[in-house]
């Protein structure tokens, strides 16, 4: 009879805690939607583990409110006691893309070394901070690039990586270009891999050149240096987030 009783008492709980934690994130989204129009269509609602803070995600874009919505902050969470960026590593987790879901087939590759790591990066052929990644990555030995066609900034992106892609030697004539300034030369074949790179990119919002994904899944957008890349690949393979 006892454990009976107990066990209500605790389902009762249980019942109560999910009632209240449903009222809450009601509460927080009339107030956020009613008071800031683009907080409309919130994803998820959350707790951090700073009382009285919860995390606010609209698609990857991650804010911080409190229980009633009445305060917004837009910025990263850390954690001083570990010494860790939380926003970072939620935002990280977002955007993360699984390495084998990727469409390798509408890709080419680029080895060096033994190439036993692995990464894929989408560019832009008119892209001049790619032009900078691709100098530091020829520093980075022993790995295997993906490279993904990526034309977004523009017509002329769009012909050069035809030509790029359609090249007898797609590497050779993409580091020509990337890191001597070389240009391909003209050519023709089927592009829709290129295509299918674009949609892909649309898919999981990489809008910006160059997105580098690491085996992990993580990416990072936007241009970083040799020891980054390098540091990012260990993370990575490690298992680890940044």
């Amino acid at each position: 009879m006892k454990t009976t009783t107990a066990h209500r008492l605790l389902a009762a709980t249980l019942a109560l805690a999910s009632f209240s934690a449903l009222a809450q994130d009601a509460l927080i989204r009339k107030n956020l939607a009613a008071r800031i129009p683009q907080l409309q269509n919130i994803d998820e609602i959350s707790k951090t583990p700073m009382a009285g803070l919860f995390e606010v995600r609209v698609g990857n874009d991650v804010f911080y409110t409190d229980a009633k919505g009445n305060f917004l902050l837009q910025g990263e969470l850390i954690d001083t006691t570990r010494q860790r960026n939380l926003t970072e590593e939620r935002i990280a987790k977002l955007t993360a893309v699984d390495f084998a879901t990727l469409p390798m087939a509408d890709a080419f590759t680029i080895v060096r070394g033994n190439g036993q790591h692995h990464l894929a990066v989408f560019e832009d052929p008119n892209c001049g901070y790619c032009k900078h990644f691709e100098k530091d990555l020829n520093k980075v030995d022993n790995v295997t690039v993906h490279l993904f066609l990526y034309p977004i900034l523009g017509a002329d992106s769009v012909e050069k990586a035809r030509n790029h892609w359609c090249a007898k030697d797609k590497g050779a004539a993409w580091q020509d270009w990337m890191v001597r300034d070389k240009p391909a030369t003209v050519a023709s074949c089927d592009t829709a891999a290129i295509k299918r790179n674009v949609d892909f990119g649309r898919k999981y919002k990489i809008t910006g050149t160059p997105t580098v994904i690491f085996s992990d899944g993580t990416r990072v957008p936007g241009a970083i240096n040799t020891e980054q890349i390098e540091q990012r690949i260990a993370q990575a393979e490690s298992g680890k987030a940044d």
